[in-house]
């Protein structure tokens, strides 16, 4: 019986790239030179550190982030649950992103809900941070991935592991 899988991972690679980007233009840029601004990825707790003078310069930063990771990777700017913004020492403000991985549970059972609604001959279970659809016509199958890829768009969700 054929089946897949969506999912949600976060392509680090190209996200690393996008942040490099972004840290040279804001070393590159006038109205930022001689000031705390700038930006870092940590890969290993999944979260993107923007450092500024101000609120101002927090969002002058994300101007700059968000289409270079947009240009990497479509809708990765979905993913990110922005923290609330935080002082620290002196003047200096310090917001983290975190970056979103895999699909939450209310994210699938909404997915799942979606599939059942539609009334395809298709069956969908929940398994981890990926929500497995199988059905016995490719048809079926490719109908779902239009429904959900059509009806779930705000956050990104990519189909794979396609199996005969």
């Amino acid at each position: 019986m054929p089946s897949f899988d969506f999912t949600s991972e976060a392509d680090m690679a190209a996200l690393k790239n996008a942040v490099d980007i972004a840290a040279r233009q804001i070393d590159n840029r006038y109205d930022f030179k001689g000031t705390a601004a700038k930006v870092e990825l940590d890969e290993k707790n999944r979260t993107i550190a923007l450092t500024g003078d101000s609120e101002f310069q927090i969002n002058q930063i994300k101007d700059i982030l968000f289409p270079a990771m947009e240009k990497k990777e479509k809708e990765s700017v979905k993913r990110l649950d922005g923290l609330p913004t935080q002082k620290i020492s002196g003047n200096k403000v310090k917001q983290e992103l975190k970056i979103r991985s895999g699909i939450e549970t209310d994210l699938a059972k909404k997915i799942v809900k979606l599939i059942k609604d539609a009334r395809l001959k298709v069956q969908a279970a929940i398994q981890g941070e990926a929500v497995r659809v199988s059905g016995a016509k490719r048809d079926d199958l490719q109908a779902v991935i239009a429904l959900v890829g059509k009806s779930i768009t705000d956050f990104p969700i990519r189909s794979g592991n396609f199996r005969d």
